[in-house]
């Protein structure tokens, strides 16, 4: 039924005009974005065509004997467009396993993209893991979401912080030329508090702004013309996320990231449909981060799971 190719860069014009005519594509799929970090994966992404029609996307790279989809990115399932169907998706999935064990795959890692980016309803792949996939859930990580048209109260403590913040003087604007001092910020925190680093480099962001600029944009929190805090968003059709939140220690003490939550929920961003604050877990969920998560939650956020998928070949 689908004729199923291997992607090559000579499929990039195709593959971004589809991911922007789907249901549930957003500029993190764009080749433009996947391609910055290319030379950390090995590509094994897939189109799938009907009667020679683009029917069907799948982000994916190698890596061993296992095919993740996609291992770069947050999530990373089956792209399709209003066609798709679930006895066609079944279908697909059916006849792509055989593909795949012929190249070798012995395991696949699924990272479907979670509800709230769905622009239409499109969980047949869900349902094809399941049915015909005997597929496993062995990762979930839960993030903390607000809909914005049915925003909950801020607990006091954020409020407090917010018009502490304000008192303060604390100036918060949305700043494009704020990346390197907020990544010294971001960096020196991760570094003291987990012993990690931010998973772009201040280049690698910087590249990615200059692609998305209406997709990827800073806001930060400075006091006396000093940035004591920030939080990156990542916009996409219905979904603000935030892809980096961080302050100094000054910045924690006078409340930067309430001061920053309060313009971008209560006004820049008081329409968008859903705001996405990121998941609050380590060790592949296993362990939730208490704090992380009660700060998000104090906002309003609620519980959307982001999930992983294992399948045996």
């Amino acid at each position: 039924m689908f004729e199923i190719r291997r992607y090559t860069d000579n499929d990039s014009a195709a593959w971004n005009d589809f991911v922007k005519k789907s249901r549930q594509g957003t500029f993190l799929l764009d080749r433009h974005y996947m391609d910055y970090h290319k030379d950390r994966f090995t590509d094994c992404s897939f189109l799938f065509y009907k009667k020679e029609k683009l029917y069907a996307l799948l982000p994916a790279n190698i890596d061993g004997n296992t095919l993740w989809s996609h291992q770069g990115l947050t999530y990373g399932g089956l792209i399709s467009n209003e066609h798709g169907t679930t006895a066609e998706i079944c279908t697909l999935f059916d006849e792509l396993m055989p593909i795949l064990r012929d190249m070798g795959i012995k395991k696949m890692i699924y990272k479907p993209i979670p509800w709230i980016y769905q622009q239409l309803p499109a969980e047949e792949d869900l349902y094809a893991l399941f049915n015909h996939c005997n597929a496993q859930l062995c990762v979930r990580n839960v993030s903390s979401v607000i809909v914005q048209a049915h925003a909950l109260k801020w607990r006091r403590i954020r409020a407090f912080g917010a018009n502490k913040a304000a008192k303060e003087g604390i100036v918060v604007q949305q700043d494009n030329s704020a990346y390197p001092e907020f990544w010294k910020v971001l960096e020196d925190n991760l570094s003291q508090t987990y012993h990690a680093k931010p998973v772009h480099t201040l280049a690698e962001v910087l590249k990615l702004h200059a692609a998305f600029p209406n997709n990827i944009k800073l806001y930060v929190a400075r006091y006396n013309n000093v940035v004591i805090g920030g939080v990156l968003l990542y916009i996409a059709p219905q979904v603000v996320h935030t892809q980096y939140i961080s302050a100094t220690e000054e910045g924690k003490h006078l409340h930067a990231i309430d001061a920053i939550f309060h313009k971008i929920l209560t006004e820049d961003y008081r329409t968008c449909k859903y705001f996405d604050f990121g998941t609050s877990n380590e060790d592949h969920g296993r362990y939730l981060n208490e704090g992380l998560i009660y700060q998000k939650e104090g906002f309003g956020g609620r519980a959307v799971c982001y999930d992983w998928y294992s399948i045996n070949l």
